[in-house]
């Protein structure tokens, strides 16, 4: 039987005991330094008694001042910070009385006047609870800035997930529109077997792409597969018209990738490349190792663009087909800075060529 190791929670995970620890060990720290201060001086024992009561009614007090702060910390910042140094003298002021009238009792033949020993009371307990508060402001300003980070960032990531998911539902339309426009030319012509046969393979290929979600990942493989899919049911429209290719190296199969990112490529490939020429056009796509890169080409031997053999590197603003932006937002979204996306064309043909990180599927790396 496998034992998970135990993971540390973070200090600040229970506020509630972490405030109960921290004082409680604040305030020993306090009741160890003063007691061995006083003890260093040649005291004697009985003179850990004041301090004791001194530490006692400190740790009583702080609790009262947080109970206030609390409060405070919900008003207006005029009124916190002025309340809280008012609370803080008003509560130094109440445990320097109770030191006074200990030490007083204790030492009845002191000489030491009621002011002084009072002032002297008042100068330490204001600076042992003024260093309190302002621990406590201090952690409380840290939570907060943490609580709003980690709000900040799920945010982030609920946006880029509704980012990510708005992308991929853009494609749907687009290709359904496309599809069943041809199977109703179909039914119009009466083709009934080629349309069922195409509705067939629409349904396959729906099921296949609806199982994973639109923010999901997908081995390059996977897109494969889906691709041939995807041009099964582009088969029936122009047949021979249609010759698609594929070279993928095995060392990158495993490759991890937005999901359906290489559909709206070959469709536009097959839109701009295979629809105007008679005799059709080849479209292949090709995936191999670059470093630490995986490169994907898609490309295809049509006309290409009019001007394309003045401008070989064509910026993606300029790219004819729609889906050109919403593969390029969605690498933004799911790479950063760690991809590249890159269009040319020639008289021979237009490709699209994309770099993404080597991410391998985690089954692929367990069977390795």
């Amino acid at each position: 039987m496998s034992v998970h190791p135990l993971q540390p929670k973070p200090f600040f995970a229970d506020k509630n005991r972490a405030f109960w620890n921290l004082q409680s060990l604040g305030w020993a720290g306090a009741f160890l330094l003063r007691g061995s201060s006083t003890i260093a001086n040649g005291q004697p024992l009985s003179s850990l008694i004041p301090v004791l009561i001194s530490t006692v009614t400190g740790y009583s007090a702080t609790l009262l001042i947080a109970v206030a702060f609390r409060f405070l910390q919900k008003q207006r910042p005029i009124l916190t910070w002025g309340a809280s140094i008012v609370t803080v003298v008003a509560a130094a002021a109440m445990v320097a009385f109770i030191d006074a009238w200990v030490f007083s009792t204790q030492n009845k033949g002191s000489d030491t006047a009621g002011l002084q020993l009072f002032l002297g009371a008042f100068y330490l307990s204001m600076t042992l609870l003024g260093a309190w508060s302002a621990l406590y402001y201090a952690i409380n300003f840290y939570l907060t800035v943490e609580e709003q980070a980690d709000q900040l960032l799920h945010l982030e990531n609920q946006a880029s997930s509704a980012q990510l998911a708005m992308l991929r539902y853009q494609l749907n339309p687009h290709f359904l529109f496309n599809t069943l426009n041809s199977i109703s030319t179909l039914v119009l012509l009466k083709e009934t077997t080629r349309a069922n046969a195409m509705l067939s393979r629409l349904s396959s290929f729906l099921r296949y792409t609806l199982i994973n979600e639109p923010t999901a990942q997908v081995t390059l493989e996977q897109e494969v597969e889906t691709l041939k899919l995807y041009l099964e049911i582009e088969k029936m429209r122009f047949e021979d018209r249609l010759r698609p290719v594929f070279d993928i190296d095995p060392a990158v199969a495993h490759a991890r990738l937005p999901s359906l990112l290489l559909q709206p490529l070959v469709e536009n490939a097959i839109k701009y490349a295979v629809t105007p020429k008679e005799e059709g056009a080849e479209i292949s796509v090709m995936a191999q190792p670059a470093g630490e890169n995986v490169r994907i080409v898609v490309s295809d031997s049509g006309p290409g663009l009019n001007d394309g053999a003045m401008k070989p590197h064509i910026p993606v603003s300029e790219g004819t087909g729609v889906g050109l932006p919403n593969i390029r937002d969605r690498l933004i979204q799911a790479f950063g800075e760690r991809q590249r996306f890159e269009t040319r064309s020639t008289q021979s043909g237009f490709s699209v060529i994309i770099e993404i990180p080597l991410n391998m599927d985690e089954t692929s790396k367990v069977a390795a």
